[in-house]
């Protein structure tokens, strides 16, 4: 209202549009807010801005949230990490990424794909309904992890995971199996043909072969 209130002649008439259009201000209420002193969590945030913008540029506007936190620590000041995030979020400040970014799936237009039968709808009425299934990586000292897992929607459980240092069939295949194998296990067996697979559209080489890997077929599902 401040950027637009001589343009439109005043608070009142934007108050009277914005009721139009069903968000009722009352000029009342801006007035109100306008004698309201700033909060201290303003009046903090007012204060740490410019030091995190000065270390950000300070130090070739590479630091990210963690090494600037450790540096107002060392200056003094006591502020929790999570501020200093929201602070940069709101800023626009991010740190330096180390390393090139890993793609963990790989779509292929080619590749023939299976139906999607959920529809989105990721819900289920009971346990070995429908399970949905995805992997991502862990950046480690020694390299790059990827994990694999196998989550049963009904009760939001990973029934199986799997990791490995590569990207092959066997990571997500062992996750599947390892679900399979744990239900059988708890006396709770997968029924077949009643078990909704659903995974996203990669392409690794092999993925299919989920679909006939075992002894019974599962419902492939993708999307």
């Amino acid at each position: 209202m401040d950027e637009h209130r001589d343009r439109f002649g005043g608070v009142e008439p934007i108050c009277r549009t914005l009721t139009e259009h069903d968000c009722s201000i009352h000029p009342s209420t801006y007035y109100a807010h306008k004698k309201r002193l700033p909060s201290a969590r303003a009046l903090r945030d007012a204060e740490l801005a410019p030091l995190i913008i000065k270390i950000y540029r300070d130090n070739y506007s590479v630091y990210g949230a963690r090494k600037i936190w450790a540096e107002l620590k060392r200056q003094g000041h006591q502020v929790a990490r999570c501020t200093v995030e929201r602070l940069m979020r709101a800023e626009g400040l991010t740190g330096a990424v180390r390393g090139k970014k890993i793609v963990t799936t790989v779509a292929d237009k080619e590749a023939e794909r299976a139906p999607d039968r959920l529809g989105r709808q990721f819900v289920a009425t009971a346990p070995n309904r429908v399970w949905v299934a995805d992997f991502t990586y862990v950046a480690t000292w020694s390299g790059t992890v990827y994990v694999a897992f196998v989550v049963d929607t009904f009760s939001r459980r990973i029934v199986g995971w799997s990791a490995a240092t590569n990207k092959q069939t066997p990571l997500v295949l062992s996750a599947l199996e390892m679900g399979l194998w744990q239900r059988d296990r708890a006396n709770t067996p997968v029924i077949p043909r009643e078990l909704i697979h659903h995974s996203d559209a990669g392409s690794q080489p092999g993925f299919k072969e989920s679909s006939q890997h075992f002894r019974f077929v599962l419902i492939v599902d993708d999307c």
